[in-house]
């Protein structure tokens, strides 16, 4: 699928010195429905993320208060006449899911209003989720498009809340409120307003940013891998290259790593840079 480039508008992109990067989706007219652009802009931040070692973690929130996002911009399947424009559209979306699954920084989604559809499927492909109290997630497809989710998009979404629900939210076609995506563990806290959701998601992200960046990068991508692949007996055996060792040779021969004992010895805090 070729996605034109994102109108500079629709995607805004900000970082501070903390290294907090903050993406928004905006278009708050369209409850931030997203066109491809937007899409091929998601993964078009990832790829200058991945490049810059200044960045510790990536927020990612909605315009307004009204939505996180609402979907994909219905009016982009219109050009659809084919099965293999569906198909191409689903592989596109893997692609956009997994470039915020494989960034080597955590993503917190900040969710307000609606997140549905797309929406959903990106906030479930971050890294930790904070809702305001009036959001509401779900997939409402076979009540609006009768289209369906990618196999990946199946098994990311019961792995954090098992298939018996996605069965359940799809089936059903209805949203799911904050409390009950907390009860379940589609995110992780629910805060009251938007104005609290900017606050605590600023709060979370300075401490994710503090912490050491090799350890959360070893962290997300083993279990990014765990999710891809089940690990077979013989990879568990002491002899030979095992599932996971270049991650841990990445953080336990770094210079972090040293200089975390040192700091925990000498009673100070670290000074992480993520190498």
């Amino acid at each position: 699928m070729n996605a034109t480039s994102t109108p500079t508008d629709e995607i805004l992109f900000a970082q501070d010195a903390a290294g907090i990067a903050r993406l928004v989706l905006n278009r708050p007219q369209a409850r931030n429905a997203l066109t491809f652009a937007m899409y091929q802009g998601i993964i078009d931040h990832c790829a200058r993320i991945a490049d810059d070692p200044s960045v510790r973690v990536l927020v990612i929130a909605g315009a307004g208060e009204k939505a996180f996002a609402a979907g994909t911009d219905i009016a982009q399947f219109r050009a659809f006449s084919s099965a293999q424009d569906a198909l191409d559209y689903e592989r596109f979306m893997d692609r956009v899911m997994g470039a915020l699954e494989r960034l080597r920084v955590p993503v917190i989604a900040a969710i307000a209003g609606a997140c549905t559809g797309g929406g959903a499927a990106i906030a479930a492909s971050c890294d930790l989720r904070i809702a305001t109290r009036d959001a509401r997630f779900g997939f409402p497809i076979a009540r609006t498009l009768g289209n369906c989710l990618s196999l990946a998009n199946l098994k990311r979404l019961s792995g954090l809340i098992g298939p018996a629900r996605v069965k359940d939210m799809i089936f059903t076609a209805r949203l799911v409120g904050a409390d009950e995506a907390l009860a379940i563990g589609l995110v992780g806290e629910v805060v009251a307003d938007a104005a609290a959701l900017h606050v605590r998601a600023t709060e979370l992200a300075g401490l994710v940013a503090g912490h050491a960046p090799l350890t959360l990068q070893a962290t997300k991508e083993g279990l990014r891998r765990l999710q891809d692949a089940d690990l077979q007996d013989a990879d568990l055996q002491d002899a030979g290259e095992r599932p996971g060792d270049d991650l841990i040779r990445l953080c336990y021969t770094s210079a972090d790593f040293r200089e975390g004992m040192e700091a925990f010895l000498g009673k100070r805090a670290p000074d992480w840079t993520g190498r």
